[in-house]
């Protein structure tokens, strides 16, 4: 053994003997989520959280890691002003170095610049309003999953595919609705479709018969539904009281296990759109699930799980990189290009947006949410309202 070997093994097990006998303790690092964790899309807020709360443990499990991470954990019940709030908590602590952000849009584009504020780097996890990212040019605000515009794209062409020339839109008046309608009307139209209406509702609202009744007289062959779980599942089951027997044709916000057990039996058919490939067929979607079992969390990971798992992931890398300093790893986010994930290659655009060409088609089968390529409606075994 040469002198610089032996030095080097007497001082590490000296460190090991004035520690006790145990492993040095590495510092601390604390790192953020927020997300849903009451109310209405609480699943996938909880979801999300869990995804995170891995990616932390299986760093700490790893003797590599420089550092031990903390998660600090903050619910923004999906509400603008709560989140503002929340968001405000954790960029203040300076202790919190980084943060993955929001699935609900209206919170994460409330919040974009108390990040930018307070020089917070944050990942948006789930949020799919192109304003979060492209509204400004926040050097802080970064996000690894896809955006409104390719999914409505999708979903315009699928309907128009299936041969539905008329479609009536139903959107909750927040920016997250008013997005989905926006592009999703344009790229219908564009196509050659009709609009015959469109109906704003409140995110709350719990009746909607004064909207369906006009809807029925309109004779849609589908109706578009821009909004989330909780008002797409009174919708869904108010359109069946009132005997309307279009297609129900729902956007990312409704890809849940939640819509379904709400629905129940008249979930059965129900389209619904969604960035990236399922969860099964990611690049790192048999790790991800494998490891996420193992926990025995109380909840499924959702729709969205891998990307909170994959925006953690990579800002625990940042820091292991750069080490805990907020301007450091807001440096190294800028340069993500063609970064490895468990949900594919990251690269993120000047606007911190990640670029995810794949948009995957669902459609509810059986009580599950199912690819519509790999569908029997798909095949033509079964037939959607109207179709063909």
């Amino acid at each position: 053994m040469s002198k610089t070997r032996a030095i080097a093994v007497t001082l590490a097990a000296l460190a090991f003997a004035l520690a006790g006998g145990q492993a040095v303790a590495k510092d601390k690092v604390k790192v953020g989520f927020i997300g849903p964790l009451t109310g209405g899309v609480s699943a996938n807020g909880l979801g999300g959280r869990n995804s995170a709360d891995l990616a932390v443990r299986l760093h700490n499990a790893d003797p590599k890691s420089k550092y031990e991470y903390e998660l600090v954990v903050l619910d923004d019940e999906c509400k603008p002003n709560v989140a503002v709030q929340v968001a405000t908590k954790m960029a203040a602590d300076k202790e919190v170095i980084a943060a993955a952000t929001h699935y609900c849009s209206a919170t994460a584009i409330a919040t974009v610049d108390v990040y930018h504020k307070f020089g917070l780097p944050v990942i948006v996890w789930g949020a799919v309003l192109p304003d979060i990212t492209y509204r400004n040019k926040y050097a802080e605000v970064h996000r690894v999953n896809g955006t409104m515009i390719n999914q409505n794209d999708a979903n315009a062409e699928l309907i128009w595919k299936l041969g539905y020339k008329t479609v009536a839109v139903i959107h909750d008046t927040t920016d997250y609705g008013k997005g989905h309608n926006e592009y999703f009307s344009k790229a219908y139209t564009k196509l050659g479709g009709k609009i015959l209406g469109t109906f704003g509702v409140t995110a709350d609202q719990q009746d909607f018969t004064a909207e369906l009744t006009r809807i029925k007289a309109l004779n849609p062959e589908v109706i578009y539904f821009g909004g989330l779980t909780p008002i797409g599942v009174r919708i869904r089951s108010q359109m069946d009281k009132l005997g309307i027997k279009a297609v129900f044709d729902g956007t990312s916000g409704i890809v849940s296990d939640a819509f379904i057990q709400g629905a129940g039996p008249l979930a059965e058919g129900v389209l619904a759109f969604r960035e990236g490939a399922p969860t099964e067929k990611l690049p790192g979607g048999k790790f991800f699930m494998e490891n996420y079992n193992k926990q025995k969390y109380d909840q499924p990971p959702e729709a969205y799980g891998a990307f909170a798992y994959a925006a953690m992931d990579m800002i625990i890398n940042s820091i292991e990189k750069v080490g805990p300093d907020r301007k450091k790893v807001i440096a190294d986010l800028a340069n993500v290009k063609d970064r490895d994930s468990i949900v594919g290659k990251i690269t993120f655009d000047d606007h911190g947006q990640n670029t995810v060409p794949v948009i995957t088609k669902y459609v509810v089968q059986d009580g599950k949410f199912v690819e519509w390529d790999e569908s029997e409606y798909a095949s033509g075994k079964r037939k959607l309202p109207g179709q063909k």
